[in-house]
């Protein structure tokens, strides 16, 4: 049995439930019997069957006696569904391979070890890196309850996110614009600096061609709250939040109105008179959110390096060159003195949009959170 095209199968299959199962991990299955698949699913939405459910029942009596393929440890718990184990030995399935074990210390290996005794065959690590980058945010958050957070910037090949009169439409084509659009689905929260919403005046949806997008938590630091009132961030139908982190405690007449008009102000910590960041990403996870999408400008993206909350990047270079030193840098601020110094990016992919190239990396491991060792 070809175990490897099996599992990849159901990983693919995991991937399309991408931006609808948080706080939930995607996950996929097949069941497999003769060398043939017979039954299919994955998990879709947060709340609802777990992907062994959709499986087992497409394969209805074919599920006796077959092989279950699956990208993530079933559980062995009750949470807003019953538990997957119980399934798999009332549909008689006589061996499980699971891609990884739970990575939620609090349950790892139970649902394993239920299904070994009661006489059904468990392997694991099958396409294990594959799964884990897969659900590298399930991952992290479940390990620490801190948003896994990914930095993207556009950039000139001489590396300017904008001209000297803050034109930066458009630096990267339609091709390269679709897949930021994907990126947020994905995400719970995307977040930029007031100078980006004053500059720009962004929506921060997600808006997508094929499929119906969710829109991300949009977050936007604004230490001063200096948000004009009629930004789009604060008018837009949607049926995600917009959130102003600030610095300013005191009460005001434009706090009340912002949040009258159905956006929320919290106030976070300070450090150097900016939003102290590593705090701010505490209390994100104290309010659920798993996911953050940095999109800038360049003071964010400088802070969110400096301050060492980010574990990837997405990079996007255009084939253009402003030729000049007065464009918007992608960073902006003082650098460290000695190239020993710089920030290291390990496991580098690199992707193509027509012209546009995409350099995708992780800050700071040797090897991504997601594949080292529970």
């Amino acid at each position: 049995m070809n175990h490897q095209y099996f599992m990849e199968t159901a990983l693919e299959l995991a991937a399309r439930g991408a931006g609808y199962t948080s706080p939930n991990p995607m996950v996929g299955a097949v069941v497999v019997k003769d060398g043939a698949i017979v039954g299919q699913g994955w998990h879709q939405k947060a709340g609802g069957p777990h992907a062994e459910v959709y499986a087992i029942d497409d394969a209805g009596e074919r599920a006796r006696d077959a092989t279950l393929f699956v990208t993530l440890e079933p559980c062995n718990h009750f949470g807003r569904t019953p538990p997957c184990t119980q399934k798999i030995l009332s549909a008689g399935i006589r061996h499980v391979v699971m891609a990884m074990a739970d990575p939620n210390p609090d349950v790892k290996g139970g649902g394993a070890d239920f299904l070994i005794r009661n006489g059904i065959t468990v392997e694991t690590g099958i396409c294990e890196d594959q799964a884990r980058r897969l659900n590298e945010i399930f991952i992290k958050y479940i390990r620490t309850k801190r948003p896994f957070v990914t930095l993207k910037c556009a950039a000139t090949l001489d590396g300017r996110i904008a001209t000297r009169t803050f034109d930066s439409k458009w630096i990267t084509g339609p091709a390269a614009r679709n897949y930021v659009h994907e990126l947020r689905h994905r995400m719970d929260a995307i977040m930029v600096g007031i100078n980006t919403v004053t500059a720009d005046n962004p929506r921060l949806t997600a808006r997508l061609e094929v499929k119906t997008a969710i829109d991300p938590v949009r977050i936007i630091l604004d230490t001063n709250l200096s948000i004009p009132e009629d930004a789009n961030v604060l008018r837009i139908p949607s049926t995600a939040d917009t959130i102003i982190v600030t610095g300013n405690s005191a009460a005001s007449p434009k706090r009340k109105r912002i949040e009258m008009s159905g956006a929320k102000v919290i106030i976070a910590d300070l450090k150097d008179g900016r939003i102290d960041l590593p705090s701010l990403m505490h209390r994100l996870g104290q309010m659920g959110l798993t996911s953050l999408l940095i999109e800038g400008g360049a003071t964010v993206s400088a802070s969110a390096l400096q301050s060492g909350i980010v574990d990837k990047v997405c990079f996007f270079y255009a084939p253009k060159i402003l030729g000049g030193d007065d464009g918007v840098p992608m960073c902006r601020g003082a650098g460290p003195e000695l190239m020993a110094q710089s920030i290291p990016v390990s496991d580098i992919t690199v992707r193509q949009f027509d012209g546009d190239v995409m350099i995708e990396g992780y800050i700071k491991q040797d090897k991504p959170p997601c594949l080292q060792a529970s």
